[in-house]
């Protein structure tokens, strides 16, 4: 039994990942999976409608999935669909995140009314929309009437950020609804044909009327007033999801469905508006069967329009389907899971069956990390870029080389550390990731201060070393704390062997924390004309180094043994955070282009937790100091 179990709990794992890495299609008559495949241009990439409903919903509720009236669960992509093509259906949908009582107090909410007790729908939100109109206004005006006296605009406070971000939820949610159709149109393909059969009379008409001669006024004001309609959907819509034309030179000259209207107009002949309009009258039609829940048309036209597309855009349309598939998969997520089993076969190993529960669990953090190896590998090819790119990719990174190196120290140490301290330090990072992510597109454009493959494979890479192996030491002393103080398998072998891995991780923190210091200001210079300007980021990276150079000192001239190693390592965890995420909470500096401040409280509870635990550890007469093996004043280094 003890034999087999390791093996027993690799083939689960690999098992679970089969089904979870390949989920069946969504139930049902209609190509939700098609659909969700299709391109669009937004925020300067070509990406599937799948990832802009998914990230579209993170920003508004912070889940993918959505409740409708009645209980039902559906899609992201069939609320994509609902949004674009039944507006009036998708109001009723619960999917706008309020929290701030004083928010809720302004449209006269309880949070009873919502569904999780904090998510409402547009209808609940409709009658007091120009209060928060007038809210924003105000707010605005403040912050320009500072700038005007030559002042700082003031901080906003928690009410004000509140207010702009569901003023601007709600106003994606707006633009949505004018992207392919127009919402005052009952069937939309049907007044484009209209239009279309009486363009040629309408647009003369007009020109006539411009020109003051005799006209059929009612034709010019048909034309006049489809026209505004169109205008109005290309001011507002949100989705470039209609491709440039055959002779347009510009891959990425895609447009929303009201701009081609608008063009297309302007010859007035029937026949050319028909051919530069097909990809808006597919779509039109689309909506149509959508709305009248016809599967076989809708999955008619979504058949009849991707050949269109693979012709021009092949290798891209591999990219596209390829992230859609990705999104369905969702690997991080399920790494989550299996980190967290991982960490509690290790931690029972402590317990009992050393050898079988630890090899399982160090088997399971292995297949774990071959799994989140996969999703960082494709999402570098989706991107066409180095691993670390943005806030989220950087915890994806630090994560996955912690948990490298704890592979590492289980296969030379096998007592259950590395495994302990990989579940735990894959779990986390993961769980950082997915909290970025709620701020939307996670394969975003680059800054163009960041726009350079060979940096961001050196220096970039370099430094999040740097932080994987300071957080990983950091983890370490907290397991020696730990298990030091609330259980008594801190025996001398143990506090021996955490200590060498943390020594050890220490001194490969500071070699990378060094010299990706050193290439960030090589790079500083080539950019900005400077090595190093006492930017916010740039001393937070300097913090790093020093403190990984006292640990170092420390250690070597015997002013500290295991317990203050441990401590100092534990500090570690705080220097690292705040240079990864606290300077970015300042919004100063070249390096503000991670500005962000919704972590604060989080920022703050994980220092306290760190400081508890470096309180605990000098506490004298806690817990029994092991001997140490490393270097002491009486025997030199």
């Amino acid at each position: 039994m003890k034999k087999l179990f390791p093996l027993s709990v690799l083939l689960l794992g690999v098992v679970y990942l089969a089904i979870a890495l390949f989920p069946p299609k969504p139930k049902g008559e209609f190509n939700l999976d098609g659909f969700g495949r299709l391109p669009v241009l937004l925020n300067g990439r070509l990406k599937p409608l799948d990832t802009v409903a998914r990230t579209t919903l993170l920003m508004m509720q912070g889940r993918q999935r959505v409740t409708v009236p009645g209980g039902r669960s559906i899609t992201p992509v069939e609320w994509l669909l609902d949004t674009l093509y039944r507006p009036r259906v998708a109001d009723t949908y619960q999917i706008f995140e309020i929290v701030h009582p004083d928010v809720l107090a302004l449209f006269g909410l309880v949070p009873e009314n919502g569904a999780g007790n904090k998510r409402f729908s547009f209808d609940q939100l409709s009658p007091r929309l120009g209060e928060l109109e007038r809210q924003a206004r105000q707010i605005a005006e403040l912050e320009e009437q500072a700038k005007t006296a030559g002042r700082e605009p003031p901080e906003r406070n928690a009410f004000q950020r509140a207010v702009l971000m569901l003023r601007s939820h709600v106003g994606l949610y707006d633009r949505m609804t004018v992207s392919l159709v127009d919402p005052q149109s009952p069937d939309f393909l049907d007044k484009i044909n209209l239009f279309q059969s009486g363009l040629a009379a309408g647009v003369a008409a007009v020109r006539a009327k411009d020109a003051k001669q005799p006209y059929d006024e009612a034709a010019a004001k048909a034309t006049m007033d489809v026209a505004e309609r169109f205008g109005f959907m290309a001011d507002n819509g949100y989705l470039h999801i209609i491709p440039p034309a055959d002779n347009d030179p510009n891959p990425d000259h895609w447009h929303n469905a009201g701009s081609v209207l608008i063009e297309s107009i302007g010859d007035g002949e029937a026949a050319g508006f028909a051919q530069r309009t097909y990809a808006v009258q597919l779509f039109a039609a689309l909506g149509r069967a959508w709305v009248a829940q016809n599967a076989a048309e809708f999955n008619r036209g979504v058949m009849l329009y991707r050949p269109t597309l693979l012709v021009r855009f092949g290798a891209r349309m591999d990219k596209v389907g390829t992230e859609a598939r990705f999104n369905a998969a969702e690997p991080f997520y399920h790494g989550m899971i299996l980190y967290v089993a991982a960490f509690l076969l290790a931690v029972c190993s402590w317990l009992k069956w050393p050898d079988a529960l630890g090899r399982a669990a160090f088997w399971l953090v292995g297949l774990t990390w071959a799994l989140t190896t996969g999703g960082i590998l494709t999402r570098m090819w989706l991107e066409g870029r180095p691993p670390v790119t943005n806030l989220y990719s950087s915890a994806l990174f630090i994560g996955w080389g912690a948990v490298a190196l704890c592979l590492v120290l289980e296969w030379f140490f096998r007592n259950g550390v590395g495994s302990v301290a990989g579940g735990l330090v894959g779990f986390c990072t993961l769980l950082v990731a997915h909290h970025l992510a709620l701020t939307g597109d996670t394969l975003e454009m680059m800054q163009a201060v960041l726009d350079s493959n060979f940096w961001l494979a050196t220096h970039v890479v370099a430094v999040t070393t740097g932080y994987a192996a300071t957080f990983l030491a950091g983890f370490l002393a907290l397991i020696y704390i730990s298990r030091g103080i609330f259980t008594r398998t801190l025996d001398r072998a143990t506090g021996d062997a955490l200590a060498k891995m943390t020594y050890g991780i220490v001194c490969f923190a500071t070699l990378f924390s060094f010299v990706g210091t050193v290439l960030g200001g090589i790079w500083a210079d080539q950019s900005w004309g400077r090595f190093w300007g006492w930017d916010p980021k740039e001393n937070g990276a300097l913090i790093i180094v020093l403190w990984n150079a006292l640990i170092l000192h420390a250690r070597w001239g015997g002013l500290v043994k295991q317990r203050g190693l441990m401590a100092l390592a534990v500090f570690g965890n705080i220097v690292t955070a705040w240079s990864w995420f606290g300077v970015n909470m300042l919004g100063v500096g070249l390096h503000s282009y991670g500005f962000m401040d919704s972590a604060l409280f989080w920022l703050i509870m994980f220092i306290l937790s760190q400081l508890f635990f470096i309180i605990l550890a000098v506490i004298p007469g806690i817990y029994r100091e092991s001997p140490s093996s490393l270097p002491s004043p009486s025997r030199p280094a």
